[in-house]
């Protein structure tokens, strides 16, 4: 692999480096906090950095991340770092869920990431010695950084879970907000699958989460449904577009009945809500859905 690197940084290189200190004697980096990347490439082996001796807990393994800077998002931040350690094509990797833990005055969130393979990767700055793809059954064996070590159970547990569906009626979701839709249906759309792209991007929050490590963001595969005229709108990023060529409906039903995944169907039409459900789906109308687009 590679040689140690020659030394820590010389200062601080954001605002938000420095650390955090605990009644209880404990310290943790990142005025601001941390956040590190849990990358899985489709053999199930996850991305883990040894750290250089010089740092916290040196010479342990772990996720690539960092301190956060003032104003990041977790998902921002977790990118940027683990981007900045190992030079791992960020653009690749498809976001799955976040997890937080909360110590009031610090935080740190792991993000979990799908990549199409081991991507190539490389120690680009002084805070690792190297970088390995581990084996998911192996990673235990490794001297762990102990806070990858107690959270890596409740890791792998989630990884094995399926990633949820989330299907959307384009035509009730357009149809439930007056603002001129009837006019141009395909414009209508394109305006909502914008608003899925984005969604898509940054994910849904989740709360309510139980434990030390709850899950605080999920980010589903979305479908969107079109029927008529609306089948005209163009693919966006991130969302699967379905163009029903029939009832909008019954391609619903149907993307409701695939697979072992769970689905939550965007609609508030009362008789497609009995059909999804008679398929094992969840249902939720589009006043919610547009809240979280408006956010």
């Amino acid at each position: 692999m590679t040689d140690a690197p020659p030394g820590p940084p010389t200062g601080p290189r954001d605002p938000a480096d420095g650390w955090v200190d605990l009644p209880d004697g404990r310290r943790f980096w990142g005025r601001a906090g941390a956040a590190g990347l849990l990358v899985v490439a489709p053999d199930g082996s996850v991305l883990l950095q040894h750290r250089v001796g010089w740092s916290h807990f040196g010479g342990t393994w772990g996720l690539p991340g960092g301190a956060r800077h003032l104003g990041e998002s977790s998902i921002a931040g977790a990118l940027r770092e683990s981007h900045e350690e190992t030079g791992i094509d960020v653009a690749a990797l498809r976001p799955r869920f976040a997890v937080r833990l909360d110590l009031g005055v610090w935080s740190y969130t792991t993000v979990a990431a799908s990549a199409p393979s081991a991507l190539p990767v490389s120690v680009t700055d002084r805070e690792s010695t190297e970088l390995e793809w581990v084996p998911a059954d192996r990673v235990a064996d490794r001297e762990l950084h102990p806070g990858f070590a107690s959270a890596w159970p409740r890791l792998r547990a989630l990884l094995a879970e399926p990633d949820p569906v989330l299907v959307v009626d384009a035509a009730n979701v357009v149809g439930s907000r007056p603002d001129g839709w009837w006019k141009d249906r395909a414009g209508a759309a394109s305006r909502l699958l914008a608003g899925l792209s984005a969604l898509a991007d940054r994910g849904v929050p989740e709360e309510g989460g139980e434990g030390a490590l709850p899950v605080v963001r999920r980010w589903p595969r979305i479908v969107a449904v079109l029927e008529g005229q609306a089948r005209t709108a163009e693919d966006v990023p991130g969302v699967e577009v379905v163009r029903a060529p029939g009832s909008g409906d019954d391609a619903i039903v149907e993307q409701a009945a695939r697979g072992t995944a769970p689905v939550a169907v965007v609609t508030a039409d009362r008789e497609l809500v009995a059909r999804v459900a008679a398929e094992g789906a969840s249902a939720f109308g589009p006043g919610r859905l547009l809240a979280l687009l408006d956010g």
